[in-house]
Parts: structure tokens; C-alpha cells; sequence
């Protein structure tokens, strides 16, 4: 359990952690992303640091990322990495029931220059902060 609420925290930190100048600290947009790990999880029947460090799924842990060398040295007092810690733990412990996503299995940030393929003429389910949710099958 303790390496699941790491790499969750950890993976939540990397995709979301610019979040925190939104209202509320970012925290909507940080549960969402774990709520996007989870429901992979649960889909998928995979563990959650499987999940987490497939390939290509979330790009802070993809080998060229420069938030992949962010995430492996953050330190435990990092005030966000705290909030995604707690966050990590609560959802995977139960504690955080209501996903905001949808149901989400994807997402992407409106930050990127164009929208990746996989969400052409897809559908999103749900905008938090500066992510926009889909919800497709593997």
C-alpha cells in the first residue's frame, strides 16, 4: 500500500502539480487525476503503480520528461507533493468517493499546442482546472 500512495502521489504531482494557483489550491484538479488513475486501475484489474508506470500513459514518468527527474527527487515536505500524498492516500484507501471525472480513463491539458490523436472526435466527459477528461476504452 505505502508504494501505491508513493507512486499515486508521485504521478498526481508530475501531471498536476501547476494546478495549485487555482481556486481551492488546485486540489479538485489533483483528485481528479487520481481519480483517472483509479478508474484505470479498476478497469484495467492492474495494480495502481502498474498503472501508473505503463509506458506512455502518464507522461511525467516517461524517460525524456523533464518532470520525470522532478518526481523521482521530490522531497516529502514539498507542500504540494504533501497534498498529493494525502490525496493518494484517501482514494486509495476509500475515504475520496466521488469522481468528478466521470468515470475518466484520459485527459490531456489544455496547455499542449493540439490535442493528442486518441481524442479526436471523442467526447470529453468533464474540464477541471486546465485538463479536459475522456472516458474511452482501452
Amino acid at each position: 500500500m505505502d508504494r501505491d500512495i508513493e507512486i499515486m502521489a508521485k504521478t498526481i504531482y508530475g501531471e498536476a502539480r501547476g494546478e495549485y494557483r487555482l481556486p481551492n489550491g488546485g486540489l479538485d484538479s489533483l483528485i481528479a487525476i487520481g481519480n483517472v488513475i483509479m478508474n484505470r486501475a479498476k478497469r484495467s484489474g492492474e495494480s495502481v503503480v502498474t498503472e501508473c508506470l505503463k509506458p506512455y500513459q502518464f507522461s511525467c514518468w516517461n524517460k525524456n520528461d523533464p518532470n520525470r527527474r522532478v518526481i523521482e527527487n521530490v522531497r516529502p515536505s514539498d507542500a504540494i507533493y504533501e497534498k498529493c500524498f494525502t490525496i493518494a492516500g484517501k482514494l486509495l484507501c476509500g475515504d475520496l468517493q466521488t469522481d468528478a471525472t466521470n468515470g475518466a480513463t484520459h485527459y490531456y491539458s489544455v496547455r499542449m499546442r493540439s490535442p493528442p490523436y486518441w481524442s479526436v472526435n471523442k467526447q470529453p466527459v468533464a474540464v477541471i482546472g486546465n485538463h479536459i477528461f475522456f472516458n474511452l476504452s482501452y
